[in-house]
């Protein structure tokens, strides 16, 4: 029981100091964020804090889980020791979310920074342009160049798998015309085979005759007696 107190006292001692660590690098962390003129690319210094901050606070989180399993094995656990664990992992989900927070700050800052980067590169290489109109009349003519080759690969495209569908017709053609050509051989070799084959369709004509006429007989009789 006492080993026990002792280890529990041990734990939360750490836990305490890893939360003032953590807030320590939250306050280096966040001057980041509220720099003015923030640089396009995250600095070496502000990596190698976020990565201080990710690896605390997974120490931060398995030492709750040392906590918790040590408060389980008690066989009279403490309201106080449940309530001291249930803050400590409250204060961890607080600082995990204010990672996140200024990690989007940080993200947009940046986007934004990047973007007008972007206009005043757009609006320098205009001006340029501009005092330079043969310069300007090149690049146009290099632009349009470019379009129509882009044009082009796209048409030799469409045009090359249309080939490719009209072989692919070809060829099932030509199979079906060899399967056809097969089954006429292959009748012709079998004695009796185109007898039959007439037979079979003299039989069926003769079949259609007689039930036409039944069926018309059949109408005029309704007629008849309507």
């Amino acid at each position: 029981m006492a080993a026990n107190q002792s280890t529990w006292a041990q734990l939360r001692q750490q836990a305490r100091a890893q939360e003032t660590q953590t807030e320590a690098l939250f306050h280096i962390y966040a001057q980041y964020a509220s720099q003015t003129d923030i640089s396009p690319k995250p600095s070496k210094d502000e990596q190698r804090t976020e990565e201080q901050l990710n690896e605390i606070l997974e120490k931060r989180s398995q030492l709750l889980t040392s906590l918790s399993r040590l408060l389980d094995s008690d066989p009279t656990p403490s309201a106080l020791k449940s309530t001291n664990l249930s803050r400590h992992r409250e204060i961890l989900t607080q600082h995990r979310t204010e990672l996140l927070r200024l990690r989007n700050t940080l993200s947009t800052a940046r986007d934004r920074a990047n973007l007008l980067s972007n206009v005043r590169s757009d609006i320098s290489a205009y001006r340029a342009s501009t005092t330079n109109p043969e310069n300007a009349e090149s690049e146009y003519m290099l632009q349009e160049r470019t379009r129509l080759d882009r044009s082009h690969n796209v048409a030799d495209s469409v045009l090359s798998q249309a080939y490719a569908v009209n072989e692919s017709f070809g060829i099932q053609r030509e199979s079906l015309q060899s399967i056809q050509r097969r089954i006429t051989g292959a009748a012709g070799k079998v004695p009796g085979i185109n007898g039959l084959m007439q037979r079979i369709g003299s039989k069926k004509r003769r079949d259609g005759i007689i039930l036409g006429s039944f069926i018309a007989v059949c109408v005029l009789v309704l007629f008849w007696f309507w």
